[in-house]
């Protein structure tokens, strides 16, 4: 509808421009009655259009009034070309040259089956031969052989347009359904799966789908994400993304299907906004907290909690609601069936590492989530990360060794003692000396009197933000720094002569 709107929009602009541009061309002046139709033709196809595209009608209405518009055309092309007609061959050649422009376009734009091509290109050229019957008489035999055979030529090669179109935009649409869920644009990717935007068919619910890559599909790989899905189907606090939904693609590929989240990571908030104030890093980090808590309670611990992994939302009016993700590094603190987490290898991100998940990966608890957390309020509140270095091996030693400054150094500013204390506190070397667990964590956060912001202040902040980012290109979500070194094997290294 909209092609054929632009098309007729685009011979009033011929009619005004050419004759102006050469003395050979006059201006067709039209008799009243084709005139009236002309302008009609264009009013029914601008509101068809407006109506199509705001209105919503479903699939049939759509075919519906598209073999109408079509139909309609033709019989307006023949009525048009018989008006203009000088000699007995132009009214009837021009007409079908008309219906030819009009099939091919419509071959090549809009879906449609073998047989509804064939049938709305057939009707086409029947209402013009209908039209222009006494011109056609008129003909001799060879002429009106070749009006027929072009015409009849041209329904069989626009049948044939639309069947491959058809057919590949058919194999186009099945490949981007999973299941219940149809995908769209491709929202992120790590190493250990890509997000693509998706929609569930039925309830039209806007959903995320994480699709394990096939080149990444080995047993080990499988058994970690189906293990994901496992783990982070059990919770359910509010600040934890939800699983709605998870199962195998025809051809073996794994996906599961979550809550579709609309904001921005920690990392992105930071690049945009830079370091934070204090209540508002007090308020994000309590949510994160509370998340972790659950996941702890259930003897879940994430060992990949960072910027990257926490997103901050506009949920239900709710400004600043927090989204703990990706869990596909979950550890079974608590053995609850079969444990995949790979033996003796550092999994996690360095700049977010505890000390203990770097010399005895397979012994972190609840702790190593603490310093993770307590290392993305320091980057909250400076804009750095605790340590910086320019070698994974570096980052790992300062993690080990170093102490870290206070975060009101790096920040350039006064930071409350209580946030400031907590944050070093939860980024001591030994687990004994932080927070138990995302429980204590949280305990600790709510009991600080911070104040500075509101829900007032965090409403004008999405307002704005919603403003800023409309018609922006999408930030990629996608965070695929993390470490997996094998230390088992490192280490053998080391002591080979």
């Amino acid at each position: 509808m909209q092609v054929l709107l632009v098309i007729d929009v685009a011979a009033y602009v011929s009619d005004f421009v050419v004759p102006r541009l050469t003395d050979a061309v006059q201006p067709v002046a039209l008799a009243e009655p084709f005139l009236y139709l002309r302008w009609t033709v264009t009013a029914l196809l601008a509101s068809g259009w407006l109506w199509a595209r705001f209105a919503s009608p479903t699939r049939a209405v759509l075919i519906g009034l598209e073999s109408a518009v079509t139909l309609g055309l033709s019989v307006v092309y023949g009525l048009l070309s018989l008006a203009f007609s000088t000699t007995p061959v132009t009214g009837p050649a021009f007409a079908v040259l008309g219906v030819l422009l009009l099939l091919v376009v419509r071959s090549a734009l809009i879906p449609s089956p073998v047989i509804r091509t064939v049938v709305v290109g057939l009707t086409s050229f029947g209402l013009v031969a209908a039209l222009s019957r006494e011109e056609l008489a008129a003909l001799d035999a060879t002429t009106l052989d070749g009006l027929i055979f072009m015409s009849l030529a041209f329904v069989v090669a626009t049948a044939v347009t639309s069947h491959v179109i058809y057919g590949l935009r058919r194999q186009v649409r099945d490949a981007m359904r999973l299941g219940q869920y149809e995908l769209g644009r491709k929202l992120g990717e790590g190493g250990m799966g890509v997000v693509y935007q998706a929609t569930h068919l039925m309830l039209r619910r806007p959903t995320a789908v994480k699709l394990l890559p096939t080149d990444a599909a080995a047993a080990e790989t499988v058994a970690r994400f189906e293990r994901e899905v496992r783990q982070t189907s059990r919770l359910e606090h509010p600040n934890s993304v939800r699983i709605y939904d998870y199962g195998r693609t025809p051809q073996g590929q794994f996906y599961y299907a979550m809550e579709y989240l609309d904001g921005v990571t920690l990392s992105q908030l930071v690049e945009l906004d830079g370091p934070l104030g204090d209540a508002r890093v007090a308020h994000i980090l309590t949510q994160a907290a509370h998340s972790l808590a659950e996941a702890h309670a259930l003897g879940l611990v994430h060992r990949d909690v960072k910027p990257a992994n926490i997103m901050l939302c506009d949920r239900g009016r709710i400004p600043d609601t927090v989204k703990v993700l990706d869990f596909g590094l979950v550890k079974v603190s608590e053995e609850i069936g079969d444990e995949i987490t790979q033996t003796n290898t550092v999994l996690g991100t360095p700049q977010y590492m505890s000390p203990e998940a770097i010399t005895d990966p397979d012994g972190v608890g609840p702790g190593a989530d603490v310093y993770a957390l307590g290392a993305v309020g320091y980057y909250l509140l400076t804009g750095q990360h605790v340590f910086e270095g320019k070698t994974v091996v570096e980052i790992c030693a300062r993690h080990l060794h170093d102490a870290p400054e206070r975060p009101s150094t790096p920040a350039g500013r006064p930071i409350d003692p209580d946030l400031e204390a907590l944050i070093l506190e939860c980024l001591e070397k030994d687990p004994e000396g932080r927070p138990a667990d995302g429980a204590s964590l949280a305990e600790r956060l709510e009991r600080l009197d911070l104040s500075g912001w509101s829900v007032e202040r965090a409403r004008a902040w999405w307002d704005g933000f919603a403003e800023t980012r409309e018609g922006a290109e999408p930030a990629d979500a996608s965070s695929p720094t993390q470490l997996a070194v094998d230390v088992h094997g490192r280490r053998a290294e080391r002591s080979a002569p």
